[in-house]
């Protein structure tokens, strides 16, 4: 079954918000969620699910991620904080919602732990409803994406 634009926006959130939600305590980095920026993307992503955000808000929070990225000097934090961005992002064009995957396998990366192990899970945690699309999305920017 195929979910809507919304519903499937809103299964992507979903889905990239739960992955970072038990991928940022698999790197042991708390020092990440001390960040108020990227703790504020993570509420505005779980309030936007709940119709609770716009999707401007989405995207200030995304930017501010993204910010975060670029300021820091540690490449899995940089990576942890460009996931959480592209998480938040997918309220506005679900295509995010591959960065949000492809950016946490390369925080774990960073960090030393077993990439594939993480992708196998994120691609058993695809809900039916969006697994098709994500694939396909994600298989394609794979391709361009060095880990």
């Amino acid at each position: 079954m195929q979910a809507s634009f919304k519903q499937g926006t809103v299964l992507c959130i979903i889905h990239f918000y739960d992955m970072i939600q038990r991928t940022v305590p698999c790197l042991g980095s708390t020092i990440i969620m001390r960040d108020n920026r990227l703790i504020a993307a993570l509420e505005i992503a779980q309030e936007w699910k709940e119709n609770k955000a716009s999707v401007g808000d989405a995207r200030k929070s995304s930017v501010a991620a993204h910010s975060v990225a670029r300021q820091s000097t540690t490449p899995a934090v940089k990576a942890i904080a460009r996931s959480i961005g592209h998480d938040v992002a997918t309220a506005h064009m679900d295509d995010h919602s591959a960065g949000a995957a492809l950016y946490a396998r390369k925080a774990v990366f960073y960090s030393g732990k077993a990439v594939e192990a993480e992708r196998q899970w994120q691609i058993e945690q695809l809900p039916a409803e969006i697994r098709e699309i994500i694939l396909i999305l994600l298989e394609e920017k794979e391709k361009h994406f060095k880990i």
